[in-house]
């Protein structure tokens, strides 16, 4: 009997946590083991997402909240771009960062987990504008855009609610950041996983021009213990408003 894809993918984040640490690659919050890692040139990385036609033209960006993208969020702020940043696990819902109600001197630090919810807002489903550009953190990539994440769904959770919610649709590019050594051969994926257009390292952008579909909305049989998350019922609330 073969591997199961759960136990593949797990067996992907242990072998990439502890490259990035045995080569010395990781950065702060370590060790990595468990994380979606942050890594040593993540502003590089950064940068060069910048150089792209798809983050000069977008006005609105979501991402993820963890450490490897706080780059990301800040140059988008300094830029004057508004960010949806998910809460971590889903718990408060969205924060919204909008940079001309921060003063400058504080961009920076909202940015950060902490400073978002000091310096951003908490906002109904049903006040999250039309994004852009989706940016989400990966522990593993592949040059077909498959990617993993650190094993919680979150990712794909916070996806699918806004393709629910129209905020996102199949066109919207979606970016993740890594360091060269999170770049692999192959990802195993199941049908619900997020697949990504571009690719940026400090080194270079990979962009994926056949990546696979993504789901259309929230597959609620694979849920298990999330069906539980009070913006479910948000959700629904939402969705009759606007029906």
């Amino acid at each position: 009997m073969g591997i199961d894809v759960k136990t593949l993918k797990q067996m992907l984040r242990e072998r990439i946590w502890r490259l990035l640490e045995e080569r010395d690659v990781a950065d702060f919050p370590r060790p990595v083991y468990g994380r979606i890692p942050n890594f040593k040139g993540a502003d590089k990385a950064a940068y060069l997402l910048a150089t792209l036609e798809i983050w000069k033209k977008s006005k609105v960006i979501k991402s993820n909240p963890d450490s490897p993208q706080f780059h990301v969020r800040y140059r988008a702020l300094v830029e004057g771009k508004k960010v949806v940043m998910a809460s971590p696990r889903l718990k408060e819902g969205f924060i919204l960062l909008d940079p001309s109600s921060i003063p400058p001197r504080a961009l920076r630090e909202a940015a950060t987990i902490r400073g978002a919810f000091r310096y951003g807002r908490t906002i109904r489903l049903c006040e999250i504008p039309p994004i852009d550009l989706v940016i989400v953190g990966s522990v593993a990539v592949d040059n077909e855009g498959r990617r993993v994440g650190k094993g919680g769904g979150y990712s794909e959770l916070e996806y699918a609610i806004l393709r629910e919610l129209g905020k996102v649709d199949e066109s919207t590019p979606i970016v993740t950041t890594i360091h060269d050594f999170q770049l692999v051969d192959n990802v195993p994926v199941e049908s619900h996983d997020l697949t990504v257009d571009y690719v940026i390292t400090p080194t270079r952008i990979i962009e994926i021009r056949e990546r696979g579909a993504r789901p259309s909305g929230i597959m609620w049989e694979k849920l298990g213990g999330k069906k539980d998350l009070k913006i479910f019922e948000e959700l629904r609330k939402c969705l009759e408003e606007t029906t």
